[in-house]
Formats: C-alpha cells, structure tokens, sequence
C-alpha cells in the first residue's frame, strides 16, 4: 500500500545483476532524496529476489532499477514476475540505464511505467515517480 499519505514517498533503488557501475544510480537516488522522498539504495549486485525483499521489508512505494548490462530483458521480467507473486501491484517500476528503444514497448506491456535512458534529466524523473505514485494512491 502506497506510504506517500502518511509521509515522504518511499523509492527502492536498485542495481540489479552484475552491473557494477551504479554513478547513475547514486545521482537518480540523490536527485530523490533532493526532492524530498525517502530513498534506500541498495547497492551493487542485488538479485530480483533481494529486490523485491527490500521494496516488501520498505514498504516502498516505487523501485527504479538501474541497468547498464544488457540484461534488462532477463531482469525486470523477474522482478515484475516475483512482485506479482507477492500480490504487490501498487508499487510503480520504473527502469534506467542502456535500454534499446525497440525494448522499450516490451518493458511497459510487462507493467514497467516508465523507461528512462542515459540522458534523461533527474527532474524528468522526479516528476514521474510523484505523478505515477499519487495516481496509485
């Protein structure tokens, strides 16, 4: 259940695989808390099952997962796949990093909100997860 009534706007950051760049991440998670959301960062390295762990045990209103490895088509399935599982359908998923635009349409049919791609201005996606968080409310 989405936490932004009862205060700030609860984001899970997330790098999940083995990516190991996470600057992108560490810039999005700052530009969040800048405008006044809650944010727990996970860290490098984080399977979907540790993910989706984290946005449960946070109560998180959004998870953004950062990816830069090519394996966005294997990890955000699984991701989506696992919240479903937990009966969790009112968390908004947003994805970023190096994300083809022909795997942009696939992404969202599988329920991702929205897809950033290098470039995107932080405010663009601040505006987003508040937009996207308050319709869910």
């Amino acid at each position: 259940m989405p936490t932004q009534t009862q205060g700030k706007i609860r984001v899970v950051v997330a790098k999940p695989g083995l990516d190991g760049h996470d600057r992108g991440a560490k810039i999005i998670a700052r530009a969040l808390r800048d405008a006044g959301m809650e944010v727990i960062y996970t860290g490098l390295h984080q399977t979907p099952e540790q993910i989706v762990e984290t946005v449960i045990q946070e109560d998180a209103d959004a998870v953004g997962l950062s990816i830069l490895s090519g394996a966005h088509m294997t990890l955000v399935p699984r991701v989506v796949e696992l919240l479903r599982a937990q009966d969790i359908d009112d968390v908004v998923v947003t994805v970023g990093g190096t994300i083809p635009a022909e795997d942009i349409p696939e992404l969202k049919d599988l329920g991702v909100a929205e897809v950033f791609t290098p470039g995107a201005p932080t405010q663009a996606i601040v505006d987003f997860i508040r937009q996207a968080t308050a319709a869910r409310d």
